[in-house]
Parts: structure tokens; sequence; C-alpha cells
């Protein structure tokens, strides 16, 4: 049984006006970690929560007048900031609420001038409503196909944090060119339909920087820390090549220090060395074609990555936290920003070319996946947020909530709840742009992904807010225009043709997964919490399980499913003094939950012999048996963590710890803890046994 739950909180009686108030502008005033327990926020957090929404709430006249403001304001307008229509639901009730006899325009975003707002193509164009006696409103309309559609056949793949799969050809941590190669050895000659990898957003530099890839300097770009240097064209031209190969003899002692003399894998000087050699790689002048693609790059991303490169070379300058900066350098469009990026304009250049160089190697794996027959292909991660002092968080800091983070609240395995230093988008300018940030961040990253996983994706219903300065347990949910979010994530995939796989693990609100599911989002689903919660609390039965998922036995968050099957996950808590009770007691309860997989995966025929010369060994025998049950479900979608395919017994992330642990550094390795190379992988006979029951299973793709 879990932990008992932190005591809630006294109620507090909130006036109604502030109340009432709070409603208007989506701040919770309490909220419901299980349905029989109601636990109120408290006052301190709703008057922040507003505040940083620009409503005064600091006496009870503010409060009075911001309220009657509100109702006034919505009682006068014709439309809200942003509609959304289903392309073929019903009308929305934005316009069915109209004065009868307004008349509406659309401009679309074809360019075309429509007098309804029927039959719009897909996109979000700007309507117009004119209502008779005279008021005029402009809105947002998103017109969203109805629902995603569902993947192609169903199919098994790897999931793998990029960094911890190196080759003998990468520089100290796993990159692009690996992931290119990972691509096309699994889709050929594994029959692997996708491979799932952590976000690849552009990280805060600086040394130490934060090695977690879930908090990045930014999500619109991805980092150049993954370039396989040599596949750059210009590698070729370099004008003093001894330069590069001393930088390359570094990068060889430093991989061989991951892979041979079991250092920890150093993203900082990784990029030293990456940084050296990309430096004297933009000395190259680029050919005509190469020069035509590279500014028609410019061109499509326009002032977003002129914002990004100019913010990375400023950077380099005041240091990473813009916050610490020369306050008039705070302001992305400010005139001593815009001479600044004159006066370093070549560092501009240079960390524009860098990130059209990252796009291209990421588009060149997608393209290796499809080729190899992948009916997905690279799945890629989108993080919850952004570092406070980062790239996003400057140059879209008008979008971002002053004081406040993102985090959860308390429950029964953390009664001190969450803070996880992210600032969270406002939800009123979100609307007010038509949900531009999260539009532009979305087809971004399908320029290269057959597939985008959205972690923690309850956040487009809504978002744990956390006061700075106060505790999480001092937090309030404020809510998100749902339909919204999911019409522009649904237009954007379906425009790409992608693929959306939401995280949906943990506390989630009731309804959520129904709406994500009626438009087409897989859901998440691992094995050891699919149980029988609203019955006997066991083992969910394989044809209980929901097809509109992806079904894995683990992820980066969580033991491998070795050091869960020999209870190693508790010994390794233990020793780093994070169980809450006795050893005894968490040993005997890790115990008990395996025990009772296993007891079902043998009564459902699932393990296959073990022992002797020619069986399997019984840990091994246990993981193909996780993996047979994953297949036994309608899951469209089974992923394989790479490291149990090899028997790696460290979680990549222990959730807890900082430098207690190294998180996010550790190779993938075997079942010794020898660093396992992508080259080890393709000659692994514990690899081919797993895969070879998957595709025995049906986990092979349909068509």
């Amino acid at each position: 049984m879990p932990a008992a739950g932190p005591a809630e909180p006294p109620a507090e009686d909130l006036p109604e006006d502030l109340t009432r108030l709070a409603a208007l502008h989506g701040v919770a005033t309490s909220y419901r970690p299980s349905p029989d327990r109601t636990v109120p926020a408290s006052a301190t957090a709703v008057t922040l929560a507003l505040a940083a929404l620009d409503v005064d709430t600091s006496t009870p006249v503010a409060v009075r007048a911001a309220l009657d403001a509100r109702e006034s304001e919505l009682r006068a307008r014709l439309l809200p900031p942003t509609v959304v229509v289903w392309s073929g639901g019903p009308e929305p009730a934005a316009l069915a609420a109209l004065p009868e006899g307004t008349r509406l325009s659309v401009d679309t975003e074809q360019g075309e001038r429509r007098e309804d707002a029927k039959l719009l193509p897909p996109g979000v164009h700007r309507l117009t409503a004119t209502a008779p006696d005279g008021r005029t409103a402009r809105a947002h309309l998103i017109v969203a196909p109805d629902r995603l559609p569902a993947p192609p056949g169903r199919s098994h793949g790897l999931l793998v944090q990029l960094y911890s799969l190196l080759s003998r050809r990468s520089w100290g941590m796993g990159d692009l060119g690996d992931l290119r190669e990972l691509a096309d050895w699994a889709g050929r000659a594994l029959g692997a339909g996708f491979v799932q990898v952590n976000p690849l957003h552009a990280a805060v530099p600086g040394a130490p920087s934060d090695p977690s890839p879930y908090r990045p300097s930014s999500r619109r770009f991805p980092d150049p820390v993954h370039l396989r240097v040599e596949d750059v064209p210009e590698y070729a031209y370099v004008t003093e090549p001894e330069r590069v190969r001393t930088l390359a003899r570094e990068a060889d002692r430093l991989r061989a220090a991951v892979l041979d003399d079991g250092a920890l894998i150093d993203r900082d000087a990784v990029w030293e060395l990456k940084r050296g050699a990309l430096d004297l790689l933009h000395e190259v002048p680029l050919g005509p074609g190469r020069r035509a693609a590279y500014c028609d790059y410019l061109a499509e991303q326009g002032t977003a990555l002129e914002d990004h490169a100019t913010w990375c070379a400023l950077a380099e300058v005041h240091g990473p936290d813009w916050h610490r900066w020369p306050e008039e350098l705070g302001d992305p469009r400010s005139a001593a920003t815009d001479r600044a990026r004159t006066e370093l304009m070549d560092r501009v250049d240079f960390h524009s070319r860098l990130t059209w160089l990252t796009d291209t190697q990421l588009t060149a794996a997608q393209h290796t996946a499809r080729q190899a027959g992948m009916p997905v292909g690279i799945v890629h991660d989108l993080a919850v947020g952004v570092h406070p002092g980062g790239a996003d968080a400057w140059a879209q800091r008008h979008h971002f909530a002053r004081g406040m983070s993102v985090g959860a609240p308390p429950d029964a395995f953390n009664a001190l709840g969450q803070d996880w230093g992210l600032p969270p988008w406002r939800p009123d300018r979100l609307a007010d742009s038509g949900y531009a940030p999260f539009r532009d961040l979305l087809r971004g990253l399908f320029r290269y992904a057959g597939a985008l996983r959205v972690d923690h994706v309850m956040g487009l219903f809504r978002l744990w807010w956390v006061p700075e300065g106060h505790p999480p347990t001092q937090g309030t949910y404020v809510h998100y225009d749902a339909e919204a979010m999911l019409a522009v994530l649904v237009l954007e995939a379906t425009r790409a043709g992608g693929v959306v796989i939401g995280e949906d693990l943990g506390t989630v609100e009731p309804g959520v997964r129904e709406a994500l599911r009626e438009r087409g989002v897989l859901g998440t689903s691992v094995l050891w919490f699919e149980r029988d919660w609203t019955g006997d609390g066991r083992p969910l039965p394989p044809e209980r399980w929901r097809a509109d998922c992806l079904a894995t036995a683990t992820t980066h968050d969580l033991p491998s499913t070795a050091a869960r099957l020999t209870g190693e996950h508790v010994e390794l808590r233990d020793r780093l003094g994070l169980l809450t009770r006795p050893l005894e007691v968490e040993r005997a309860e890790a115990a008990a939950d395996t025990a009772e997989w296993l007891e079902v995966l043998s009564r459902l025929g699932l393990l296959g012999s073990t022992g002797g010369d020619t069986g399997t060994p019984a840990e091994e025998a246990e993981i193909q048996a996780v993996h047979r049950f994953l297949l036994r479900t309608p899951a469209r979608m089974v992923g394989i963590w790479l490291p149990d395919a090899v028997g790696d017994r460290r979680p990549q992330n222990l959730p807890g710890t900082w430098d207690q642990y190294p998180n996010w550094r550790l190779p993938v390795a075997d079942a010794d803890g020898r660093p396992v190379t992508l080259e080890d992988l393709a000659g692994s006979p514990r690899l081919h046994a797993l895969i070879d029951v998957v595709r025995e299973q049906g986990g092979h793709r349909d068509g």
C-alpha cells in the first residue's frame, strides 16, 4: 500500500467575490486528489495566481472592482479571442450565442475571404463578427480535423535516451548520427516501427549545465550538442584540419573514458569539443546550394530563430540567465538588444547555422527511418516547459506568467508536492494570440518527427502553479482552454501526418483521458501500473487494456525491468536514503507486487523454459514474458526500453535525487554494468532473443 497522504490543510473560506473572480480567470480554489477528497487552495495561492494574470486582488475593494470589470467585459464581448471549429462537428457555442442577424466574414489562412464560417479548410483563420447594433469583434478561428488518424497498423519499437547510446564514432555521448544508424538498423533488421528518444531541445549553456533534457532553454529549437560533426558537409573543407583532428582525438579519449573506464557522460565536455570544431566549420563558406537552403531555413523560421540565436550570442557574453543581464537587454525588442544583435552578428549567424545543421540531421534521421520501413519513424519528446532563464522565456516573456512555476500538488507519494522550476504559459495571452507559441512549437517539432510524445499531457487542461518563494503545497491549479490546445495539437499533427502520444501517467483529472481518446491522442500504459483500480486491484488482464496507447514495461523515470524483477530498485533507494518506510516493508511490498505479476505471466503461459545449458536464464525469460504480455494487449504501439533488451539494472533518472545519483549521465549497459555500444547491440544475442519473442507474438508491422 502507498504511504499515507499528507494531512489536509485547514479549509480557508475565501471571500465570495474572490472565489467568483478566480473562476472567471480559470484559477481553481480547490482540487480533488481523489474522488472522495477535496482540498481547498490557500488564499495566498489564489491571489498570487491572479496577480500573475495582472488581476489586482490587493484589497477587497480591488477584488470587487476586478470582478465587476471582468463580468462587464464578458457580457459585452461578442466573441472570445479564439474560437474552435471541429471539421464535421456542431456549430461552436461561441457562434451559436451571437445575436440574430450577426454578419460573419473569415479571412482564411490561405488568403481567401469567406462570408461565413462554414466548410472552411483546416487552419487558423481570422474571424470578424458584426452585430446588428454595430458592435464588431475579431477572433482567431481554429478549424481542426475531428480527430487524428490512427497509427498505420500495429508496431513495436525501441525507447532510448539518445545521449546514453554511444557508438564507436560518437564524441562521448549518443548523437544524431547514432540515431540515424539505430533507426536504419532497427527498421531493417528488427522490424521496428519507431524509435522514441528523449527531448532533444536546446539546453541552457554554461558549465555545469543541467543534464536533464526536461528543463531546456528552448523547446522550439534543437540542441546542436547532438550534431554528428563529421556528417556536416563543410567538415571536409576546414582550413585547419589538424585542429579538427586534435579535437577528434580528444573526443576519442572522452568516448573511451565512458565506454572503457566507467566515466559518466559529460555533456559539457562533449559540447566544449564540438563547439570548437563547429567554430572551425563556420569559417567554411557554404556552397551556392547549401547557402540557398540555409537562407530558406532562415526565412521559414523568421523572428523566432533570430531571437533564439540572439539569446545564445548574448548568453556567451552575459551568462545563461537573462534576468542577470543588463536591464535594457531583458526585452528582445528593445533598441539595446537590436544594437547588441548587430554587434554580435557573426555569433548570431553561428548559432542560427548550428540550429539549421541540427534540424537537417534530425530530418535526415526521420527520412532514414521511413526509408528503413518504419511506418512511424522517430518519436520525439515534448518537455512540459522551459528554464526560466532560457531563450524561450526571454523571447516569449509576454506569454509566461511572472513569479510562477509549474509543479504538482502533494499526493500519497510526495507529501511536499513538487516544484519543477518551469514558468507556465499564461492562458489568456495564449488565447489572445490564437495559440501562436504552441502552434509554432508543434510545427517546428513535426518538421522531423513521425510522432510526438507530449510529456505530462494533462498540462493541456490545467497546470499546478507554484508562487515564487512558496512551497509546492501553496500552489493551485490554473486551467487552460483544453479544446483550443487540443485543436492546435490535432491540426499540426494532421498537417505533418504525425502520431501523438500523451504521457498520462499518475493522477489524471476525470474526463481528460476520454477527451484525448476522442481526438485520437494515444495514452501511455506501463505494465506495473495497470491494475483493476476500481475493482479488486489485481493486475489488469491483457484483453482489458486500452487499444489507443503506447504500452511499455518501464520508462526513463522508473526502474529497469531487471531491477524491478530482482528488487534491486528498492536496495538502490535504500542506499541513497530515499525510503520513507522501513526497508523490510518496502522489500516485502515490492516482492509481493512482482510475484503477483509473475503468477499472471505463468498462468497465461507466457514464461518460457529456463535453466540449463540450453534454457534461458530466469531473469531474461521473465523480461521476455513481460513483453509477451504487452503483445497480448490490444495496444497499437508496444515499446521496448532499450536497456531492458540488454539487462541494464540502472534507471536513467531517479526522481527525488539531484547529486546523489548520476541522473541523465549513464550509458546503456549490460547486466554486469558494462557499457553497450550501438555496434554491440547489433550482435547482442540477448537483444535478438527478445526481438524474436516480440515478432513471434505479433508485434511485427501490419502492412
